[in-house]
């Protein structure tokens, strides 16, 4: 990163690029089902695919031209991923949302993409084929002294028309909430995880899969914790973490046994008991773990940090950043609004030297890890300043600090309605996507 005159690096600096979805004012009602629910970009990141509480799954793809933005991306397709359900033997309505979407590595014309709602994992096929069009042209007229007479001629054109399909349907093997799937990088395998239990799929196996993690104990009144999500090693085909509503992220590896409750390694703070209060153990629950691009490092992200984790040490977390401290005050409107609760996701950049953690009134920080760079910036349509702008710091003021300009924003302020709780970064591009409630915004640098 360059450096200032006096020593100091350049302030991270972020420009608007787009935005898709209907602008909404602060009154009017979202539909839930138009509520942005996963974000994610392929492995090339020439496309980027949205999925949304009512089980549409949108992609778009980067814009080729000379003209624009290279942060410029257009609509490609929408399909309707999955349906709503119900479980008649348990008396329990599926919905439709879907959870998450991981793109599997391209290696044709076409493109492959499992999707999960709460019980139902599908891969789907989008390509795009040649249709056959005729059209009825204008008609030629024979002869002067007949104009009455007029004969159609009939244009054959090829059009391209993209077709999704679901390929395979994975069901049946979760009791309780889809929270996670993970791609392996041997691109054959992949796990999901509920609560409980994460299991092993081959791509090419719908009937079955292999558990390879199981918490469910003899008496659910012994349940400590549960899973809250799961991912495969980069590299490393054999190793996987995941994370739980303890604040513990565990390292399995397959090799050592089918059965991967003994874990290999454990990453945990430890908290003295005589610190802890009645929010400790909410607030420790682990929302999101990602490994850094090279495998090297491990990303956790719960409700008020952000931590980068070492694989070689487990003590303690290498660096922490805060998200909202602001809200730590009102914990307890947090807690009897269920706001508390929210699952917010944490990205890394392409290049493993930034992160990126969401937060309420559509606020996102960016972190520099070499550094320790740390930007506040807002996704806003009323921010937006013509078709690209730079983005101004945000500063949250607290106590009896009054707002002096239009990038300040007391915390009394703070909209829990609005919040970036998904995103994704481009993985070889400076390029953000941010799912904020209905809207999705890209940022570049």
């Amino acid at each position: 990163m360059a450096a200032r005159v006096d020593g100091l690096p350049e302030p991270l600096v972020w420009n608007f690029s787009q935005v898709f979805g209907d602008r909404v004012e602060e009154d009017d009602e979202i539909a839930d089902a138009d509520i942005i629910s996963a974000v994610q970009f392929s492995h090339s990141g020439e496309y980027l695919a949205t999925g949304d509480r009512g089980g549409r799954v949108v992609l778009f793809e980067r814009n080729q031209s000379d003209v624009g933005s290279p942060a410029e991306y257009r609509f490609y397709t929408e399909f309707q991923s999955h349906e709503a359900e119900f479980d008649y033997l348990k008396s329990m309505e599926i919905e439709e949302k879907i959870n998450q979407i991981q793109w599997l590595k391209r290696c044709n014309h076409a493109h492959f993409l499992l999707t999960t709602n709460d019980k139902t994992v599908k891969l789907w096929k989008v390509r795009e084929r040649a249709v056959r069009v005729e059209t009825e042209h204008a008609p030629a007229q024979i002869g002067k002294a007949a104009p009455e007479i007029r004969v159609p001629q009939l244009l054959t054109t090829q059009e391209v028309e993209i077709d999704a399909r679901a390929k395979r349907i994975y069901a049946n093997a979760h009791t309780y909430h889809i929270n996670s799937i993970s791609v392996n990088s041997d691109e054959e395998t992949f796990l999901s995880a509920d609560d409980l239990r994460i299991n092993l799929w081959n791509l090419s196996i719908t009937d079955q899969s292999f558990n390879i993690v199981d918490m469910k104990p003899e008496n659910m009144d012994d349940l400590t914790e549960v899973i809250t999500c799961a991912e495969f090693h980069p590299q490393e085909c054999n190793v996987f973490i995941y994370g739980s509503s303890r604040g513990i992220i565990k390292m399995a590896d397959m090799r050592q046994a089918a059965l991967c409750d003994s874990h290999a390694k454990q990453f945990e703070i430890t908290v003295d008991e005589a610190n802890k209060g009645f929010f400790s153990e909410i607030l420790s629950s682990i929302a999101d773990v990602k490994f850094s691009p090279d495998g090297k490092y491990i990303m956790s992200r719960d409700y008020l940090t952000l931590k980068i984790w070492d694989v070689a040490m487990e003590s303690r977390p290498v660096q922490e950043f805060s998200l909202h401290d602001f809200l730590k005050p009102k914990l307890c409107d947090l807690y009897e609004n269920d706001c508390i609760f929210d699952k917010f996701e944490a990205v890394w950049s392409g290049d493993g030297r930034s992160v990126m953690g969401g937060s309420y009134s559509n606020l996102f920080h960016v972190f520099e890890r070499e550094s320790g760079q740390d930007v506040l910036l807002q996704a806003s349509r009323d921010a937006i300043e013509g078709p690209t702008h730079v983005l101004s710091p945000i500063t949250v003021l607290t106590g009896a600090e009054q707002p002096r300009s239009r990038y300040d924003l007391h915390a009394d302020q703070i909209n829990l309605n609005q919040k970036i709780m998904h995103a994704d970064w481009h993985p070889n591009r400076n390029i953000m996507a941010l799912a904020a409630v209905n809207n999705l915004y890209l940022f570049r640098q």
